[in-house]
């Protein structure tokens, strides 16, 4: 596939998975630097980028976030940066977490993604303030804790700021971000807009533990095989899971943390447009 695809789909309504192939990409071009990132959404056909970066002093756990937002005349894409598996792992397991009240204090969310997500929320508001000057249709997108920051911008713009609000988030390996309450309101107003990826036993999307945190609608599983599902019963997935721990007989215990990988997602989503 060509990179003007993306383009192409700027219009798209309710799911599409040449769009959540795209929008895997620019997660994963939201780990890059800054160069890189300028470089790649130019060749993609945006003509303006602008970056999001806070950097946080310890005991934060997470040492900074970052963002891009890349606009043409057609769609704007703002990507969350996600973080290493294993530190948000350790983050994640902390069952001394407080919540964190959510967007228009609709229920409440994990104070880690609410602290990060506040560093460059102001910035990233503005920016879409400025640069959506016509009827571009505004996506958010990202993989791991980027995955959890874009349901939360989503959120945000949405109970906060609708005149701003997404027309489509699509995450990747996200961890629970929310209590039911919010999620619920998020369900309710992203129904058919939001899209929520996630690789068969990747560890990250079965953190923070529940109850006390909880999912959005909307899964995409991707099975030991590679296919997507919209939905998987809970002995089909708990078999599929087994499935995917026995594909290396050396290191079992290590699927979880391979299938977090936001390439095999991109390979997954690949193989299943082919």
């Amino acid at each position: 596939m060509t990179a003007p695809a993306l383009i192409d789909h700027h219009t798209t309504a309710g799911y599409s998975l040449p769009m959540a192939y795209w929008l895997a990409q620019a997660s994963d071009l939201a780990y890059k630097d800054e160069a890189t990132i300028d470089a790649q959404a130019r060749s993609w056909g945006f003509d303006e980028v602008r970056h999001h970066k806070t950097r946080f002093t310890p005991p934060f756990p997470l040492e900074d976030t970052q963002a891009y937002t890349a606009a043409s005349d057609n769609m704007i894409i703002t990507a969350f940066r996600g973080t290493e598996p294993k530190q948000i792992r350790d983050w994640l397991s902390d069952a001394t977490t407080p919540p964190w009240p959510g967007p228009a204090r609709t229920g409440y969310v994990h104070y880690g993604f609410a602290e990060a997500l506040q560093s460059i929320f102001p910035g990233v508001k503005d920016t879409l303030a400025e640069l959506r000057t016509g009827d571009q249709t505004v996506w958010f997108t990202g993989h791991s804790l980027g995955g959890a920051l874009a349901m939360l911008a989503g959120a945000r713009m949405y109970l906060e700021e609708p005149r701003l609000q997404a027309d489509g988030v699509y995450t990747y390996g996200q961890p629970r971000t929310c209590d039911r309450m919010l999620a619920g309101a998020y369900n309710e107003g992203f129904t058919d807009r939001t899209f929520r990826f996630v690789n068969n036993n990747d560890i990250v999307p079965q953190l923070p533990p529940e109850p006390a945190f909880t999912h959005v609608e909307a899964l995409k599983y991707i099975d030991s095989d590679g296919k997507l599902h919209d939905t998987m019963g809970l002995l089909g997935g708990l078999t599929d899971r087994a499935k995917g721990m026995t594909a290396d007989p050396f290191a079992p215990a290590s699927d979880g943390l391979r299938d977090h990988s936001i390439k095999r997602y991109i390979a997954a989503l690949e193989n299943n447009l082919t």
